[in-house]
């Protein structure tokens, strides 16, 4: 049997996949294996914190919690090169695009996992970490340009502060002796 062509390292979010070898698309790479667990369990195993579980169908979830899965390790991104499937109550990884030697093998967690686990603001796939960027360079933009406002009407930001504080201060006082 051929060695696996992805090995186990440290990835932005701690311990992820990478390929080894190049990795044909459609590829099956890896079972989630696990004890199986009905309803009821899994709800008592993700209230006790236990972040690997996959959830199979409604009534089956498997908790991938031991160290012997691999598959564990595969980490989120909202742009994945790999994706799930299910055959039965077996859950398999396989590869949607052609993977080079040194990528990071992630497939998508799913909107629910990524809004109340991850949280929909610490993902760090790439497409997010160039997405808050973006976002924050056109806030520097932005502050920048209303600083030269403020700098062309002969204002400095502290004045403006001062200006607006005393405005609602004087704003106040006529609201308070006009209800007396």
């Amino acid at each position: 049997m051929a060695p696996r062509p992805f090995r186990l390292g440290r990835s932005r979010t701690g311990l992820g996949i990478f390929a080894t070898r190049p990795i044909k698309k459609r590829t099956t790479i890896s079972e989630y294996r696990g004890k199986m667990l009905g309803l009821d369990a899994a709800l008592k195993a993700e209230k006790s914190g236990n972040r690997y579980l996959y959830e199979v169908n409604s009534k089956w979830t498997i908790d991938g919690a031991k160290r012997g899965n691999i598959a564990r390790y595969f980490n989120h991104s909202c742009n994945p090169n790999a994706d799930t499937f299910i055959r039965g109550k077996r859950v398999f990884i396989r590869t949607i695009k052609n993977i080079e030697p040194g990528d990071e093998i992630c497939y998508d967690y799913g909107r629910d996992y990524l809004k109340n686990v991850i949280g929909l603001e610490n993902c760090q796939c790439s497409r997010c970490r160039k997405r808050r960027a973006k976002q924050r360079a056109e806030t520097r933009e932005r502050n920048a340009r209303r600083k030269k406002r403020l700098e062309a009407k002969g204002l400095t930001k502290g004045k403006a502060v001062k200006t607006t504080a005393a405005k609602k201060t004087k704003k106040s006082v006529k609201s308070r002796k006009t209800r007396r």
